[in-house]
């Protein structure tokens, strides 16, 4: 399972920067081009943005704090895997994808000092965002998932086993 887990980061890291190589040199010229849509009804365009801030641009100019803030949650994210490698394999998922996001983002802040971003979700137009927040954004819903749902049935489990060996 941690060759499949590192193979997914590496695959992960790879489309997102393959995709910001692509948007650097193909998107940035034109600004922005249709990707999605149905009929008359836009549901994604690719927009070329730089945010040099973090989600919705917050913290906007503060790359080095950025930087060293990704940089705690990728190896925190690392500890955690270790740590919890034999918990679940969804849980294990779910932090490689953070990972895998966090690393593609400060890829960009070393290389670029921003983000690059392209993926522009028309029905709402909340924000731009690309592959490694992408990854970012599943992992925190499956770790709330986790945290809710499957978390709670290991523990009900593992006490129930412990109460069992205990009557023995």
């Amino acid at each position: 399972m941690a060759v499949i887990l590192t193979l997914l980061t590496v695959l992960l890291v790879a489309v997102d920067q393959i995709v910001k190589y692509w948007a650097v040199h193909e998107l940035k010229p034109v600004g922005t081009m249709d990707f999605i849509r149905i009929g008359d009804f836009k549901l994604f365009d690719l927009t070329y943005l730089e945010n040099e801030g973090a989600i919705f641009g917050v913290m906007s100019g503060q790359r080095w704090f950025l930087v060293g803030f990704t940089s705690i949650i990728v190896l925190l994210g690392v500890f955690l895997l270790i740590k919890m490698y034999r918990r679940s394999k969804f849980l294990n998922v779910a932090i490689t994808l953070f990972i895998a996001g966090g690393i593609g983002n400060l890829i960009d802040r070393f290389r670029y000092a921003y983000v690059v971003d392209m993926f522009e979700f028309k029905p709402f137009r909340f924000a731009i965002f690309n592959v490694a927040d992408i990854c970012v954004t599943f992992a925190f819903i499956m770790l709330i998932w986790y945290g809710l749902f499957i978390d709670p049935k290991i523990e009900k489990a593992e006490k129930a086993k412990k109460e069992a060996e205990s009557d023995e």
